[in-house]
């Protein structure tokens, strides 16, 4: 890298620090460490663009994308040129679930406008409030808070799902009781119907009636095991309107019928 010495540089925090902030930044921002940091960065920028700077070259980070600088990482960060950049980050030390991700100088993934960004955004903005109010519990606050985003990350450079699965899936659990027609499904992420069938089976192996049959029966199983619901509560909880569909595929994915399931719960083995 080049330059760090016309440039403003910007202590690490000390080791253990948690903060965060929310900045809408125009071209002349620009952050420098030439000897990196004792902790790790994380930002997921709202709108505009952001360039990072590391050993391993420079990549850019457009809205709806999160990035993940590790510590000890020489690096020179800011506003793309001619743009703005905002962006809500947060320090942190490192915890356990950065284990989960590739051991890489910077990471950055693609989360677009999915349900996804609403979430990561909601726990930075968390660590944001709480790392500024500092109530008795705030660190352990904060971290939980980081780990969830890190182990979402992780999940996501695992699976490699396509977002727009992801969103479908959130779709299908968010509206899982209601009577779901792959119309509105396809609608909501801007697909046609027949595309994104193909996709989501592509994806997943499964078509989308298939999988949302499956999350129904296993949020049922659920409920029948935990909540005290009887098999036509859960039934129609979940959504199903029709006991006898809702039998059927049970047994198919249990091996047995939901009254059977629930016999076993209330009379279990004595062996």
């Amino acid at each position: 890298m080049k330059n760090y010495d016309s440039l403003t540089s910007y202590m690490s925090p000390p080791y253990g620090t948690i903060f965060a902030g929310h900045f809408k930044e125009d071209d002349r921002y620009v952050t420098s460490r030439p000897s990196g940091m004792t902790d790790w960065l994380i930002a997921l920028t709202l709108e505009g663009s952001g360039y990072f700077r590391t050993p391993a070259g420079e990549r850019v980070t457009q809205a709806g994308d999160i990035a993940l600088l590790r510590s000890g990482v020489a690096h020179q960060y800011g506003t793309v040129p001619g743009g703005s950049w905002t962006f809500i980050w947060a320090h942190f030390p490192k915890l356990t679930e950065t284990g989960f991700l590739p051991n890489e100088e910077l990471i950055i993934q693609q989360i677009g406008n999915d349900p996804m960004k609403t979430r990561i955004y909601h726990a930075l903005r968390n660590v944001l409030h709480d790392s500024r109010e500092q109530r008795p519990l705030w660190q352990p606050i904060c971290e939980n808070e980081i780990r969830g985003i890190l182990l979402l990350m992780a999940e996501r450079e695992q699976g490699r799902v396509d977002p727009r699965i992801e969103e479908s899936l959130h779709y299908l659990s968010k509206h899982m009781s209601q009577n779901i027609r792959i119309e509105d499904v396809a609608k909501s992420i801007g697909l046609s119907e027949s595309r994104l069938s193909h996709l989501f089976k592509q994806e997943t192996g499964a078509t989308i009636v298939e999988t949302l049959n499956a999350m129904r029966i296993r949020q049922a199983a659920m409920l029948i095991k935990h909540s005290g619901r009887t098999a036509s509560e859960a039934a129609l909880d979940v959504g199903f309107q029709h006991y006898n569909h809702f039998a059927v595929l049970f047994r198919q994915q249990l091996g047995m019928t939901p009254r059977e399931y629930r016999r076993q719960i209330e009379e279990p083995d004595p062996s």
